[in-house]
């Protein structure tokens, strides 16, 4: 296919199977799948909008996946279904069904026991999620959907501004976002707290 993307610090690579699931021929650099993905992704937003959903239609395996198929299916094949190979992060590819039902299970606890306040839920399970790395590509963009979906369907709140930037793209909202998800892996989740309502 010749798809020869460079990665930016914090990007998964795909492997060449996986570029072989484009659906748009002309893309032949990375500013050009970014800018058919982000029209993608905003239709997925206009689709979440209109909806009124509950917990329980939210966190569930079905959910999630399509609201990636959403954002990405006009783009990419395997849109929507977990990825088959193993990445520089994320769980192993066999064990994302069994974590994705953790965190779904462990995030309906939360809601229901008031286990933390609600912003804090939402960037738990976008912080969680992003972690077991359940598809190709698109994940931490499909992350901060998740957590924006929650934070406005279950808790009635406005949506996180995510630093307020476009976190695709090489900058300094970028570098704070990823030393705020370290921080997360390492325990400390306020700073991505703070981050998701820069």
């Amino acid at each position: 296919m010749g798809l020869d993307f460079e990665y930016i610090q914090g990007q998964t690579p795909l492997d060449e199977d996986e570029k072989d699931g484009l659906l748009i021929p002309i893309i032949a650099t990375r500013g050009e799948l970014d800018e058919f993905e982000q029209q993608n992704i905003e239709q997925a937003i206009q689709w979440t909008l209109t909806r009124s959903l509950k917990p329980k239609t939210i966190l569930t395996e079905a959910f999630v996946c399509s609201v990636h198929k959403r954002m990405y299916g006009d783009v990419w094949r395997w849109a929507g279904t977990f990825r088959k190979t193993n990445k520089n992060i994320g769980v192993d590819k066999w064990q994302i069904p069994v974590e994705l039902k953790y965190l779904l299970n462990d995030t309906l606890f939360w809601i229901d026991h008031k286990t933390y306040p609600p912003d804090e839920i939402a960037v738990r399970f976008k912080h969680r999620i992003v972690s077991i790395h359940c598809f190709p590509n698109g994940n931490g963009r499909h992350s901060r959907l998740m957590g924006d979906i929650i934070i406005e369907k279950v808790f009635n709140r406005p949506v996180f501004s995510w630093g307020a930037a476009d976190l695709v793209k090489q900058g300094d909202n970028r570098s704070a976002y990823l030393t705020a998800i370290k921080a997360a892996d390492a325990g400390n989740i306020t700073p991505l707290l703070i981050f998701a309502r820069l």
